[in-house]
C-alpha cells in the first residue's frame, strides 16, 4: 500500500485533485522525484507522462491514472504490476489506442476514409490493398498489443496480436489517445518498449 510519503499528484487541464488525493503533494511536472505519480487526465496526458518518463529512464516509477473522481482510492492504495509500454517510431506512447486513417474522410459526414498500403502484425499481414482505417490498442499482457482493419462503420474486423504493428501506405493521418498529427505520413510502426511501465491497478 502506498503511502502520502513518496506520493504525488500530477493534475492536468485544471483538473480539480478528487478528495481522497488532496493531502498528497501536487507538482506540475513528471520530472518530479516520488515513487508512485497519480496522474490525473486523459489518455493522451498520461501517454505524455509516460513518454516522459521512458525518455528520461525512469520507468521504475508506479503510474497511477485517475480520469474519474471514483478511481482516486486505488491509485492511491492499488498494487503496481509492470505492464507492455507500447511506443511509435518517434518515440511517443499510447495507453488507449491509436489509428491509421486515410488522406481523406476525416471530416464529420464525409465518405470512409480510404487507406491505401500494407500492414503487419509481427510476420502476419493485417491487410494489402485498400481499408477504412486500422485500431492499434495496448493489450496489458505479452506480447504487447493489438491490431485489426476498421470495417466502414469503424467497427473492429479481426484483431491479431503481436510486438510490434507497422504500416506502409501512399498516405496515413495517425491519431495517438484522441490526438491527430498535423500532416500525413507514409510510414508508421507501433511497437513494444524494451520495458515495460509500472501500472497500478
Amino acid at each position: 500500500m502506498s503511502t502520502a510519503e513518496g506520493t504525488v499528484v500530477l493534475p492536468f487541464s485544471q483538473r480539480r485533485v478528487p478528495r481522497p488525493l488532496r493531502d498528497l503533494p501536487v507538482v506540475d511536472s513528471p520530472d518530479a522525484e516520488c515513487r508512485r505519480l497519480i496522474v490525473v487526465g486523459s489518455d493522451a496526458d498520461l501517454a505524455g507522462v509516460l513518454t516522459r518518463l521512458m525518455r528520461t529512464e525512469r520507468l521504475d516509477v508506479e503510474v497511477a491514472h485517475v480520469k474519474r473522481p471514483w478511481q482516486a482510492r486505488r491509485a492511491r492504495t492499488g498494487t503496481a504490476t509492470r505492464v507492455p509500454l507500447i511506443r511509435d517510431e518517434t518515440g511517443r506512447v499510447i495507453v488507449g489506442a491509436a489509428y491509421w486513417l486515410g488522406e481523406s474522410g476525416l471530416e464529420k459526414g464525409s465518405p470512409p476514409a480510404k487507406l491505401v498500403g500494407e500492414a503487419v502484425v509481427d510476420d502476419e499481414v493485417l491487410f494489402d490493398g485498400e481499408v477504412t482505417g486500422v485500431r492499434i490498442e495496448p493489450t496489458g499482457t505479452m506480447p504487447g498489443l493489438r491490431a485489426t482493419v476498421l470495417s466502414r462503420h469503424m467497427r473492429p474486423v479481426r484483431w491479431v496480436a503481436g510486438r510490434a504493428a507497422q504500416l506502409g501506405t501512399t498516405g496515413t493521418f495517425v491519431v495517438r489517445d484522441g490526438e491527430l498529427t498535423p500532416r500525413p505520413v507514409r510510414r508508421s510502426t507501433f511497437y513494444r518498449h524494451i520495458q515495460g511501465w509500472l501500472q497500478v491497478r
